[in-house]
């Protein structure tokens, strides 16, 4: 009996030397650094939504912002210019379309198109690329595959399933599937969670509505910045505009890192330094239950607010915390453990994330499946046994760009030395006696639900995540591409 014969796969649309998965802030600051440093390179961002932006055109949600500030979220080659420090969701979507406007990349974009699968092969030195396209399957191929698609799932965030929440009677909403109708004005809101968002929606949502809960399990760690950035502003008027942003962004950096290595070095310290502090910001509230995590700090994200907008809105009485267990939803609202009830109109679920390696793109090298947790992490860039591939994922202790545009540095360098020699594939090759360690060291939630399916890193540099940008610069800006690591032909 005849076999019927598979489907062949439809011929590629594109093929160009590299392709950007994409393009959001990391996507679109790589694309800007290679087309600057290659003018004549045949590069293509797939981008699976239909705009600029990624994170930042997704969320929505009241008070959306940055928790890093700009001077080191923004690009290293183009300043920010913006009067805020931490800056809404639509500011920093403007600047990211502003920097693709400017570096021509518009054109480059194929929005709509997501990623699904890349197949290597070492026959053609070329990768195979499954795109889905308005329900149907296209192909692109590339020379190199570069992955800007940050870490987590755009389709979903994390929702856990709360008891008797089918009782409940009023609006149950997700930050990240946020209703454009949701109307919360004079009504009872609670925020269930203590993150960057939860922290962020309480106080933007203080005032319209009647009152504001944020229902938090655990506490987590809350530090007040200037909204305003006053030695930068100043520094604009007297110094020429890059100069003035480099000085902001070193000076920021430098404190970040000092404050970072406190916290690890002397944790007890900072975190009776941080509870006193909170004491002074809120004196009638119980800072030794809302404000005290069983953690010390950073390990996990310390969250950030402006101008302790966070702490006002406490103070006033326009929202209030409640610390504890859910027991139960009711029709009107919540139960705690404790017996405690707090009604409710409106419940905002601000329970994080689900992570996502890759935008959850499937690999196979010369038709062999490629298993993340079987790879390892190179410089924290590229993956070992997949050629010709890089990827962004920022830093978790200091702004997410300032390890991207050192990403997109060092593959630029292998860009170009692969373009000056005519060498056409190069690949990571594991060291066997390098320790395994997990790739994200945070102990947040998010992480932990999910390191079992991300790559590993090792114990030891080159293999090892270094969270430090000065380290960083040496060692993917400054280093010898020759370390006896990499292999190239």
């Amino acid at each position: 009996m005849a076999q019927t014969p598979a489907p062949s796969s439809p011929s590629p649309r594109e093929h160009v030397d590299v392709l950007v998965i994409g393009a959001g802030l990391s996507g679109i600051g790589a694309a800007a650094r290679l087309t600057r440093d290659h003018p004549d390179l045949e590069l293509l961002v797939l981008e699976a939504r239909e705009a600029i932006g990624g994170t930042w055109d997704l969320f929505r949600y009241p008070g959306v912002r940055s928790d890093s500030d700009m001077y080191t979220l923004g690009y290293r080659f183009k300043p920010w210019l913006g009067e805020k420090a931490l800056a809404d969701g639509a500011s920093i979507r403007e600047y990211v379309e502003e920097t693709a406007a400017e570096h021509d990349l518009v054109d480059r974009i194929r929005f709509g198109h997501k990623v699904v699968g890349a197949a290597w092969d070492s026959a053609t030195s070329r990768w195979t690329v499954e795109v889905v396209v308005d329900g149907e399957t296209a192909t692109y191929s590339a020379g190199f595959l570069y992955c800007c698609a940050g870490y987590y799932d755009y389709d979903a965030g994390y929702r856990p399933v709360f008891p008797g929440e089918e009782l409940f009677e009023g609006e149950l909403v997700h930050p990240q599937a946020w209703p454009e109708d949701l109307d919360y004005r004079g009504k009872k809101v609670v925020v269930i969670g203590s993150g960057a968002t939860a922290i962020t929606l309480v106080p933007s949502m203080a005032g319209a509505a009647e009152h504001v809960t944020m229902l938090q399990r655990t506490p987590t760690y809350v530090i007040s910045i200037p909204a305003r950035d006053q030695l930068s502003l100043l520094a604009r008027k007297v110094l020429p505009e890059m100069t003035a942003y480099q000085l902001t962004r070193w000076r920021n950096v430098l404190q970040q890192m000092v404050f970072f290595n406190a916290s690890q070095t002397f944790p007890s310290v900072v975190k009776r330094g941080v509870r006193a502090w909170t004491r002074r910001q809120v004196p009638d509230l119980d800072v030794d239950t809302h404000f005290n995590p069983p953690y010390d700090p950073w390990d996990q994200r310390f969250c950030v607010v402006p101008d302790g907008d966070l702490y006002r809105v406490l103070r006033s009485g326009e929202a209030s915390i409640a610390t504890g267990r859910i027991a139960t939803f009711t029709p009107t609202g919540i139960r705690l453990e404790s017996g405690e009830e707090i009604e409710a109109d409106v419940v905002v679920t601000a329970t994080g994330l689900n992570l996502l390696a890759f935008g959850g793109l499937s690999f196979t090298v010369d038709g062999a499946e490629v298993k993340l947790p079987e790879t390892m992490s190179y410089r924290g860039l590229m993956l070992t046994g997949v050629p010709n591939f890089a990827y962004t994922i920022g830093y978790t202790n200091a702004s997410w760009t300032l390890k991207a545009d050192l990403v997109a540095d060092y593959v630029s360098r292998l860009l170009g030395r692969m373009r000056a020699t005519g060498l056409r594939k190069v690949e990571v090759e594991r060291d066997p006696t390098v320790a395994e360690a997990p790739l994200l060291g945070l102990e947040a939630g998010y992480v932990q639900r999910s390191v079992d399916q991300l790559p590993k890193q090792g114990a030891e540099a080159p293999w090892k995540v270094v969270q430090n940008y000065l380290y960083d610069i040496r060692a993917l800006r400054r280093s010898d591409l020759d370390d006896g690591t990499l292999t190239w032909s």
